[in-house]
């Protein structure tokens, strides 16, 4: 085996363990191939894998790999590959119908490492096709999708796993919270460790109680054993235990939107760029969305008078309402849903953290996306706080928060819960949307990484793809005069509100 991980990065020490940990289970004879990352976002469990299935394709020993996850980290694992794979290598994400999905695989015939990236829901759909391309290694990320064990993706896992030589199951999640959720996965990773059978491994761990005895209860006197088992072929690490992980860390989540809703973005930019560059821009609204964050308390002129900061900031208003999913009607009071893609890439971020037991900071800018977070919630049973301008008991909803172990999620609207407002009992943030305020943003985020804060810090953005999401967040990050920078563009014969202009 090759010791040094092949990838174009420092890795930290836990990632060095990590992959150390690996390695050796996979180099020992009484290992049957399988390996379990439990690693926390932000420690890094991707670019561990990527090394593992780097150094197994060096050495030899595989030659197609194929990664299955949530849809919406599909893209996260070409991006990862991309940056920090030392190695040669086939992606595909597979997309489209199951024949063009089998279509991609056939064509998968280069010389570096195959590696073939797939969503669950596909999975059962085509697994004739998957194990015709004979993948020596499967990774599933976000195993706890696979939890149970008697739904179609899982069964469908199990038989591929069970062909393949070697298997790896990623998640944050403390899989030992709800014991029973462990067998599934670890049938797929590790069938020797738990066995084959549910329900006799249901019996000898656990007792049913609870009216009708439909619920798990781990015995007393088999935790130990459990745990023993379960640890064994399993690399643990939390964003507490890192300690050479930086106090903050930065995920962008890039989210594609449909077809449908791409298409009605795409003719809102064409519209306004048309409409700006027929009229000269110059109508003279006296609002400004974004008065503080660009100092314009009145209108801005470029130096040929063609176009203002407050019309430019309207007008990107509105397409950043459309990327959080919503369209408003011309007078404001009404919206329609017209893309759900940052609300599913949201409910698998939640998922994790509940699987895991880590409460969570979920920030949103307009109203109708609040309330669409709201309603994944209560369908989904998860207590939450919430603080936006409506909100009369902001001090109750906090405190609910902070110190009710029951009220897994914060949601906030961003600029609403600055100053004043402490949310340390989570480590992680979810950025659904942005303003273009530098210090919104960062009073925000000051949220949970301050004082009482004894985690190391995640913030996630989720940002659609090819989008004023990312021309926002990059402003963001440079501290750049957002509306400046966009009537530059503007006066370079660019669109300001696509990436690159047009």
């Amino acid at each position: 085996m090759i010791n040094k991980m092949p990838i174009k990065a420092k890795p930290y020490e836990h990632q060095k363990e990590a992959f150390n940990f690996v390695t050796k289970l996979y180099n020992s004879s009484k290992n049957h191939k399988g390996a379990a990352l439990l690693m926390e976002m932000g420690c890094g469990k991707t670019i561990t894998s990527i090394a593992v299935v780097g150094t197994l394709f060096l050495s030899g020993k595989i030659k197609r790999l194929l990664i299955v996850c949530p849809l919406s980290i599909i893209g996260v694992w070409k991006e990862e590959f991309e940056k920090f794979a030392g190695f040669d290598y086939e992606l595909s994400v597979l997309k489209g119908s199951t024949e063009k999905k089998a279509e991609q695989l056939q064509k998968m015939q280069g010389a570096g490492l195959g590696v073939a990236v797939v969503n669950y829901e596909s999975v059962c759909r085509m697994e004739p096709e998957i194990s015709n391309w004979n993948p020596d290694f499967i990774i599933a990320d976000e195993s706890h999708k696979i939890k149970t064990h008697n739904i179609a993706a899982s069964k469908a896992m199990h038989r591929l796993g069970a062909k393949a030589k070697y298997r790896m199951i990623l998640t944050g999640t403390v899989i030992t919270n709800k014991a029973i959720d462990v067998f599934s996965q670890y049938k797929f990773v590790s069938p020797s460790i738990f066995g084959n059978s549910f329900y006799a491994f249901r019996n000898k761990y656990f007792d049913m109680v609870g009216y009708g005895g439909y619920t798990p209860v781990l015995k007393e006197s088999m935790k130990d054993e459990l745990m023993e088992k379960l640890h064994s072929i399993a690399f643990r690490a939390t964003k507490a235990e890192c300690l050479d992980l930086p106090p903050a860390t930065d995920i962008i989540r890039y989210i594609e939107l449909e077809p449908k809703a791409m298409g009605i973005y795409r003719s809102l930019v064409k519209d306004s760029f048309a409409d700006r560059r027929a009229t000269g821009g110059n109508s003279h609204t006296k609002t400004c969305e974004n008065r503080e964050s660009n100092a314009c308390a009145e209108d801005l002129y470029d130096s040929q008078n063609t176009i203002t900061v407050t019309n430019v900031l309207t007008k990107l208003l509105r397409l950043s309402q459309l990327t959080g999913g919503f369209l408003g009607n011309d007078g404001g009071n009404s919206y329609q849903q017209i893309s759900k893609s940052k609300l599913e890439a949201l409910e698998d971020i939640v998922d994790n953290a509940v699987q895991s037991g880590e409460k969570l900071v979920i920030i949103a800018r307009f109203v109708p996306e609040i309330k669409a977070i709201e309603k994944l919630l209560e369908k989904k049973h998860i207590q939450y706080s919430q603080v936006s301008g409506e909100v009369k008991d902001r001090e109750e909803q906090i405190s609910k928060f902070q110190n009710d172990p029951t009220v897994s999620v914060f949601i906030g609207q961003i600029a609403t819960p600055g100053l004043g407002i402490t949310l340390t009992a989570a480590s992680t943030m979810v950025f659904y949307s942005l303003d273009y305020s530098m210090s919104n943003s960062e009073q925000t985020k000051a949220r949970i990484h301050r004082a009482g804060q004894h985690k190391n810090c995640t913030y996630i953005y989720l940002i659609a793809k090819n989008t004023v999401d990312e021309k926002v967040l990059e402003a963001l990050w440079s501290k750049a005069n957002l509306a400046k920078n966009l009537i530059d563009e503007y006066k370079n014969g660019l669109n300001p509100y696509v990436m690159g202009g047009f």
